[in-house]
């Protein structure tokens, strides 16, 4: 099937995004002479191999005609379909390893379809891996699955990309799940609502992606989290038709909504769902203020956050990741607020939190010097993947890892994932290297750090070490009290920490909803349970 292959020509196989965004020319040379001074990267960059060149094992499957007009088994759709986009991914992809690339990929049209090739592929122990955007950086996408399986589908919600219907009163709208998120913004748009749901992902990433892995939205506070804007959720299951019941709010019981958002597409295939929406914002304000050191920052943020006024967003940024984002000369750390509204002025709201964040030892930007250090380091923080792809073809290393804790326990976290990772790249001979934080939600009981590590990888041993500094960091935010993932999920990266933080007892009533639902475990195996 061509048409489907075709829509997605101008995805990059190999890295994040799109082909014609990844930095070339001057653009790439620029950001090398930057980074390059500080890392001491290599002179000439890696070029990802073409499509056709890369050698895949043929198709284990023979699909019925009924599905074969809907699926796709050439080198472009296999290769797209193969990995996310973490660091691990890159890697592997500009160096030509492909070891588990799906058989084919559907790109089923309705539900129908969908129904067709659940039950083939149960009669024919095939696995299916759901898939939206592909901007899994967990190996939630990756068709990694056990010898005993037949073949492996990747299943693609491309086409399902509607906004069915608007509740005007209700202010909710019914939108399918292989919607992206501009498109979704841009179909409610003109019914004058918003989703207000923009992960860095946003450009590549869809409805029911979001739904699966309990993704965090642009906006450092509530409501951050899709688990709060989905009212109802459809999915489709080898078993038959999940569906609950739309409702603003229930005190029925276990809420059979919890059972699907975060399943990671282990129990079904999310097709649509109701969502809470929000009237667009006629009124906003973005304040940026610096503090003389990160902790009297992230005190200042407790404060602000527990004041009760609210604030849309609320970041800070550590003096080090300022200084490489441009946003700051490394001196301070920052800290960005913002005020919106649809229905009046947050002029009062401006002015209270100024005065909180001022008793706690912040200053304006501006009584320092003029300019937005909020506008770069959005406008950074958005081009970050695109930078990731390009610093790794010069031979850096670059990974995160994000969680949240109470307040009571920053402390300890913090000080502790920051050692434990400059030890591990120390080991390792890893340096040049950076380790910077900043602060990416935040509640009135506590926040999610998220720590960047930058580095020059060592040639041949990019996947090993990584391996390493990913289990050492991962290891000490569990033991420091902290959660696998606050946003990123869990997929086949995370598995082993998040059965040591889920009760076993939950672990065991998970494996017997999916032996129920999906009889044949044909559904994302490896991933959760």
């Amino acid at each position: 099937m061509t048409s489907a292959v075709d829509s997605w020509r101008k995805r990059s196989w190999w890295g994040w995004g799109y082909e014609s965004e990844q930095l070339e020319g001057e653009a790439l040379q620029e950001l090398v002479k930057l980074a390059g001074s500080i890392l001491q990267l290599d002179s000439a960059p890696l070029y990802p191999p073409e499509p056709e060149s890369v050698d895949l094992p043929q198709s284990r499957i023979r699909l019925p005609d009924s599905l074969n007009t809907i699926c796709a088994t050439d080198n472009f759709a296999r290769l797209l379909h193969t990995y996310g986009c973490s660091y691990k991914d890159v890697v592997r992809s500009l160096h030509g390893i492909v070891d588990n690339p799906p058989d084919a990929v559907c790109f089923p049209r309705d539900e129908s379809d969908i129904i067709k090739l659940l039950g083939y592929c149960s009669e024919h122990h095939i696995a299916v891996i759901p898939y939206g955007g592909g901007s899994s950086v967990v190996g939630g996408v990756e068709p990694v699955v056990d010898d005993d399986f037949n073949g492996v589908i990747s299943l693609d919600m491309a086409y399902m990309n509607r906004v069915l219907e608007v509740d005007r009163q209700s202010r909710a709208a019914l939108i399918e799940a292989g919607t992206l998120g501009p498109e979704l913004e841009h179909q409610l748009k003109g019914h004058g609502m918003t989703l207000r749901h923009f992960p860095q992902s946003f450009a590549r990433s869809t409805l029911g992606g979001w739904i699966a892995t309990r993704a965090g939205g642009h906006f450092a506070t509530g409501p951050t989290h899709i688990d709060d804007m989905v009212e109802s959720v459809r999915m489709l299951t080898p078993s038959g038709v999940f569906e609950t019941r739309r409702l603003p709010a229930s005190g029925a019981g276990p809420s059979p909504d919890r059972m699907v958002i975060g399943s990671e597409g282990i129990l079904g295939v999310i097709t649509a769902a109701w969502v809470r929406t929000f009237q667009i914002p006629e009124f906003k304000a973005t304040s940026t203020y610096l503090f003389s050191s990160f902790d009297k920052a992230i005190q200042a943020l407790r404060y602000l956050v527990q004041s009760g006024l609210q604030p849309s967003n609320c970041r800070v940024i550590d003096p080090v990741e300022a200084l490489i984002n441009q946003a700051g000369d490394g001196s301070h750390a920052i800290m960005v607020v913002a005020f919106e509204s649809a229905y009046y002025p947050v002029t009062d709201l401006v002015a209270l939190a100024d005065q909180c964040i001022r008793d706690h030892g912040g200053t304006p930007e501006g009584e320092h010097r003029a300019g937005g250090s909020a506008t770069v380091w959005r406008d950074s923080f958005i081009r970050a993947p695109y930078i990731r792809d390009a610093l790794v073809r010069f031979g850096a290393m670059l990974e995160t890892f994000e969680t949240a804790v109470t307040w009571d326990k920053f402390d300890r976290l913090y000080s502790s994932v920051m050692d434990t990772t400059r030890d591990v790249l120390q080991r390792l001979d890893l340096s040049p290297s950076i380790v910077t934080c900043r602060i990416t939600h935040a509640y009135t009981d506590g926040l999610a750090p998220y720590f960047t590590v930058i580095a020059k990888a060592r040639e041949g041993s990019e996947l090993n070490d990584w391996n390493e500094l990913k289990n050492a960091a991962s290891s000490v935010i569990m033991e420091s009290g902290g959660t696998i993932t606050h946003h990123h999920a869990v997929g086949r990266e995370h598995r082993r920490y998040y059965d040591i933080e889920r009760p076993d007892l939950f672990a065991r009533a998970l494996g017997d909803a999916k032996r129920v639902m999906d009889p044949s475990g044909i559904l994302n195996p490896g991933v959760l349970i």
